[in-house]
């Protein structure tokens, strides 16, 4: 194909033929939208470097679910805001628990809407890690793994959908499954977060969960970003384990790992566009310097061309009402 035979610009003079050749579509489908719940009494805190999002009491997240399924969002992402935080992280392994007490008030009024559930101990324990600590301040693997079999099972108990493990633990996707199968919940799938990476576009999300770590940081836990192949590894052993679905995270600096992940397995690939990527664009359009609603839809339609199905995204329901029109 050589001009002047082709001209590409053919296909792109209107608006009509360009929607007839359009090689990505985003739908509403693809959207996941997180949520924050927190202990407290009638509240709704909004982020100050999330516009628009919000820590929410039981009671308005209730109807934040409802204003969600309406819009035909299909799934929401819960993080839990406790009373009180210990070393243990104890609140997220109780059936009385914030999450857990947020899933049964959720399939209660939205029995439809899918209730993913994040299975971590950051937002739980006062130190802010990710599970229990050794004498030394490391995060002590295996006997973390214990605490995320026991939390995951209080989710599945409490009605929760899918339980996404996020903690970056060797060994914990095999674990939660053999601990879910043993208490008869076999068929509740698990959405890991495969390859999640120790990244800089996690700040904002610290401050709606309350979880930035009291000393250190996650990068002994959480992968490198310089590493793509070991992001294949990762989400190998996860499926191994038992992963029914596995998950890229950050989205839009790791495209090229969600293109790999696509093209090396067969299964469905989730990408977590995280709170970072959201305030930028956020940040960008009350400074009139983007279009923020284009550039959001932009972001989100490449994240769904490098091969996700599954996108999670606090623009979900701004993304919902743009492809409703």
């Amino acid at each position: 194909m050589n001009f002047p035979e082709y001209r590409p610009r053919r296909m792109r003079r209107t608006e009509t033929l360009r929607r007839m050749v359009r090689e990505t579509r985003l739908s509403v489908d693809n959207l996941i939208y997180p949520l924050f719940v927190t202990h407290e009494k009638n509240a709704m805190h909004e982020i100050p470097s999330m516009p628009g999002i919000f820590q929410m009491s039981v009671d308005n997240l209730v109807k934040e679910a409802k204003a969600v399924k309406k819009l035909g969002i299909p799934a929401v992402l819960l993080f839990g805001i406790p009373e009180k935080k210990d070393a243990v992280g104890s609140d997220a392994c109780s059936d009385k628990g914030i999450i857990q007490t947020a899933v049964r008030a959720i399939k209660n009024a939205v029995p439809d809407l899918v209730v993913v559930t994040d299975v971590c101990f950051c937002e739980y324990t006062d130190h802010g890690h990710c599970g229990i600590l050794t004498k030394s301040g490391e995060v002590d693997n295996d006997a973390t793994l214990e605490i995320l079999a026991q939390s995951a099972v209080t989710h599945a108990r409490a009605g929760a959908d899918i339980i996404a493990p996020s903690d970056m633990m060797d060994g914990r996707v095999g674990r939660i499954r053999e601990a879910l199968d043993d208490e008869g919940f076999s068929g509740i799938p698990i959405m890991a977060y495969a390859a999640k990476y120790a990244s800089g576009f996690y700040g904002p999300f610290r401050d709606a969960a309350e979880s930035t770590p009291s000393f250190g940081d996650r990068r002994s836990y959480q992968m490198d970003p310089g590493n793509g192949l070991e992001a294949l590894r990762e989400v190998a052993l996860d499926i191994q384990e038992g992963a029914d679905i596995v998950m890229v995270k950050p989205a839009l600096a790791y495209l090229d790992v969600i293109r790999a992940v696509r093209e090396e397995f067969d299964y469905p690939v989730a990408a977590y566009s995280v709170s970072g990527e959201y305030s930028i664009v956020k940040a960008g359009e009350k400074l009139d310097w983007i279009d923020g609603p284009r550039v959001m839809m932009e972001i989100l339609t490449a994240i769904r061309r490098a091969g996700a199905e599954m996108i999670i995204t606090y623009a979900a329901k701004d993304a919902a009402k743009l492809i409703a029109g």
